[in-house]
C-alpha cells in the first residue's frame, strides 16, 4: 500500500506522515479485540442449549497472534445477573497478573454491563487456550484457543506443510446452574458424565457416526445434516504432506484419548514447550493440557480416516466424539471403511503412565535448579464438612474470599482473609489406600506466601476418595508458572524417592497429572510478582474447594488498574 506523491511540498509532507502511519499499523505488536460475553442459544451436539457465548459465537473466536505480541482484549459483560471474568491458560502473565483472570485471586468479577480490558505480552509460541474462571462457567462453554505463532525470523524446530486446531470439551444437557446446586447440596447430587464429547464446540448426541459405519455409509446420514453448528469439522488433507494437530483440552471432567485411524503421530509440544519427538498411536490429555503432533498422511489417498476422542479414567458412559481426515480428492462425505480406532479401557491406567512417561523436554529447553528451597507436599482427599462434600488440600477446602488475594496483599489488608498459612505437609500416619478415619474438614482461605525468587518443590499425592476403592485422577495446572515434572511414583511420597528425579531432562510444563494412589512431583522457581491459582482443573472438583493460592514478590507489582480491583476491601485503597 504506498502514497503517489506530487510536487506540492505540503502534499508531500502529509503524504511522508500517511506512509509511516501504515508502516506503524503493519508493523504493530499489538492486537485488539473487541468481545462480549453473553448467554445464546447454540446445538453444540444437534441439541438445543443455552450456552454462553463470545460475540455470538460458540466456542469463541480464535486468538492467534505472534511471540512478543501485546494481547489487547476489551471485554463487556452481557449476562445480566452473573459476573464474568477470562483466565488466559499456559499465559504466564509477566508484570500483569492483574490480567490473569482468576476472580478473587487476581481480579474482582466484572459486573454485568461493565467492560474490563485485559492487555498482557504473550511471550512464547505455543498452543494455548482462554475460558472463563468464575463459578462453573468454562462448564457453561466460555473458552476458546489461543494461539500463538513464533516471531518473525524465528523457525519452529520442526516442518510442517499445513495445520489444524482442535479445541477438545464435554458436553452437559443440565444447565450449568443446576450443576452448581448439585454439587453444593445436602445430600450431595453428583452431576453425572457428560452426554457429549465435542471437537471444535460440535458433537452429535444420539447419533454416533460410528454406529453409521457401512462400507457405502454417508456423513449425511446423520441427523446434523443441514445444522452447521454441529455437523464435525472435516479436516481436508493433501497426501504426503505433514500436518500439525493442535490439541487442547478444556474439558470440565473428561480425561481424553485422541486416536487418527491408521495413522501415527510425532508428539513434538507440550503446554507451549517443545519435547523430544516421539510417535503414539494414541495419547492421553487431561484438561487443562495442550499438546502439538505431527501427522504424516501416508495412507491409501482413496480412503478417509477416523479421528476418535474417548473418556479416560472415568467408567466411560459417553459415546466417542469423533470427526474425518479426509484425503483429497477423496468425497468429504465418504465414512473411513474401517470401524474408528478403539479407546484404551478406562482403568489401562498402565497405558497412561506410559504416555506420561515419555515425555521429555527438547535439549536446549530451561533447566531445573538442582535443589529446592521449600517442599510443600499437597494431599488430596475428599471429605465433608457440616454433611457437605468437598475436596480438601492438606484438609483445607479452599473458599475465595470477596476481596481479590491480589489487592488485600498489596495493601496490607490482613483482615481481608485468613493469616495463618496453610500446613506445607500433611499428617504422616494418614493412610492413603482407604477412606479417610475421620471424613471431617474444614474452609479456609489462607495463602501459601513464597519467599521471591527461590525454588520450590510441590509433592501432589493422591489418596482414596470417600467411597472404597475409589481414587480418581487429578490433573493440576498452575497459574503465572511453568514448572518441571520431576517424577512420577506409586503409593506414599518417601523423602528417597527424590534420588530417582529427572534433573536432566524433565518437561517443562503448566499442567501435570496425578494418577490413582500415585504422587507427582513438580518444581518451579517463584519469580513472578503476582499471586497464582494451583487448582486441579476437574471443574467441579475446583468448585468443591480442590485448589491453593501462592503469593509471591506482591510489593514488587506495580501499579495495577482501578478496575481490577474496584470492589471488596480494596476499592477505596485505589484513589
Amino acid at each position: 500500500m504506498g502514497c503517489k506523491c506530487r510536487d506540492s511540498r505540503a502534499f508531500v509532507f502529509w503524504c511522508i506522515v500517511l506512509s509511516s502511519l501504515i508502516h506503524v499499523s503493519l508493523g504493530s505488536k499489538s492486537r485488539h479485540f473487541k468481545w462480549e460475553v453473553e448467554y445464546m442459544y447454540s446445538t453444540p451436539d444437534c441439541l438445543e442449549h443455552v450456552v454462553m457465548g463470545i460475540n455470538g459465537q460458540f466456542p469463541g473466536p480464535t486468538i492467534r497472534a505472534k511471540a512478543g505480541d501485546t494481547i489487547v482484549v476489551e471485554l463487556t459483560n452481557k449476562l445480566h445477573t452473573e459476573g464474568v471474568v477470562i483466565h488466559w491458560h499456559g499465559i504466564r502473565q509477566h508484570g500483569t497478573p492483574w490480567a490473569d483472570g482468576t476472580a478473587s485471586i487476581s481480579q474482582c468479577a466484572i459486573n454485568p454491563g461493565e467492560t474490563f480490558v485485559y492487555r498482557f505480552k504473550v511471550d512464547r509460541p505455543g498452543t494455548y487456550f482462554y475460558h472463563g474462571h468464575y463459578g462453573m462457567q468454562r462448564s457453561a462453554g466460555l473458552y476458546g484457543s489461543l494461539i500463538v505463532d513464533v516471531a518473525d525470523g524465528k523457525k519452529e524446530p520442526f516442518h510442517y506443510d499445513g495445520e489444524f486446531n482442535l479445541l477438545l470439551s464435554d458436553w452437559w444437557h443440565r444447565d450449568v446452574h443446576e450443576q452448581e446446586v448439585s454439587l453444593s447440596s445436602k445430600p450431595f447430587r453428583w452431576i453425572g458424565e457428560p452426554q457429549s464429547l465435542l471437537i471444535n464446540g460440535r458433537g452429535q448426541f444420539n447419533c454416533s457416526l460410528a454406529a453409521k459405519f457401512s462400507s457405502n455409509a454417508s456423513v449425511s446420514q446423520c441427523k446434523f445434516r443441514g445444522n452447521e453448528q454441529c455437523a464435525p469439522q472435516i479436516l481436508h488433507v493433501d497426501p504426503k504432506k505433514t500436518y500439525r494437530l493442535r490439541l487442547a483440552s478444556t474439558t470440565a471432567l473428561a480425561s481424553l484419548n485422541l486416536a487418527v485411524g491408521g495413522h501415527k503421530m510425532v508428539v513434538v509440544e507440550a503446554d507451549g514447550n517443545y519435547v523430544q519427538p516421539f510417535a503414539v498411536d494414541d495419547l492421553d490429555i487431561y484438561s487443562g493440557e495442550s499438546y502439538s503432533v505431527l501427522l504424516r498422511t501416508d495412507q491409501l489417498p482413496s480412503r478417509n480416516y477416523w479421528i476418535s476422542v474417548g473418556v479416560r479414567g472415568r467408567e466411560p458412559k459417553t459415546p466417542q466424539g469423533l470427526t474425518i481426515l479426509n484425503y483429497i480428492p477423496t468425497s468429504a462425505s465418504k465414512l473411513p471403511t474401517s470401524l474408528p480406532p478403539v479407546t484404551p479401557r478406562w482403568d489401562d491406567y498402565n497405558h497412561s503412565k506410559a504416555f506420561t512417561k515419555s515425555i521429555f523436554a527438547l535439549m536446549g529447553s530451561p533447566q531445573p535448579p538442582r535443589t529446592h528451597d521449600r517442599r510443600i507436599i499437597l494431599l488430596n482427599t475428599q471429605n465433608r464438612i457440616n454433611g457437605f462434600t468437598k475436596w480438601s488440600i492438606n484438609n483445607i477446602s479452599l473458599a475465595l474470599p470477596p476481596t481479590p488475594y491480589l489487592g488485600s496483599i498489596k495493601f496490607g489488608l490482613n483482615y481481608a482473609f485468613d493469616q495463618r498459612q496453610p500446613p506445607d505437609n500433611y499428617d504422616n500416619s494418614y493412610d492413603i489406600m482407604n477412606p479417610p478415619v475421620n471424613p471431617n474438614s474444614t474452609h479456609g482461605n489462607g495463602v501459601y506466601t513464597i519467599k521471591f525468587n527461590t525454588s520450590v518443590d510441590v509433592i501432589l499425592q493422591n489418596a482414596n476418595a470417600l467411597a472404597n476403592n475409589v481414587s480418581e485422577i487429578h490433573p493440576w495446572h498452575l497459574h503465572g508458572h511453568d514448572f518441571w515434572v520431576l517424577g512420577y511414583g506409586e503409593g506414599k511420597f518417601k523423602e528417597e524417592d527424590e534420588q530417582n528425579f529427572n534433573l536432566k531432562n524433565p518437561p517443562f510444563r503448566n499442567t501435570a497429572v496425578i494418577f490413582p494412589y500415585g504422587w507427582t512431583a513438580l518444581r518451579f522457581v517463584a519469580d513472578n510478582p503476582g499471586v497464582w491459582a494451583f487448582h486441579c482443573h476437574i471443574e467441579p472438583h475446583l468448585h468443591m474447594g480442590m485448589g491453593v493460592v501462592f503469593a509471591e514478590g506482591v510489593h514488587r507489582v506495580g501499579k495495577i488498574p482501578r478496575a481490577a480491583l474496584a470492589c471488596g476491601l480494596t476499592g477505596n485503597k485505589l484513589n
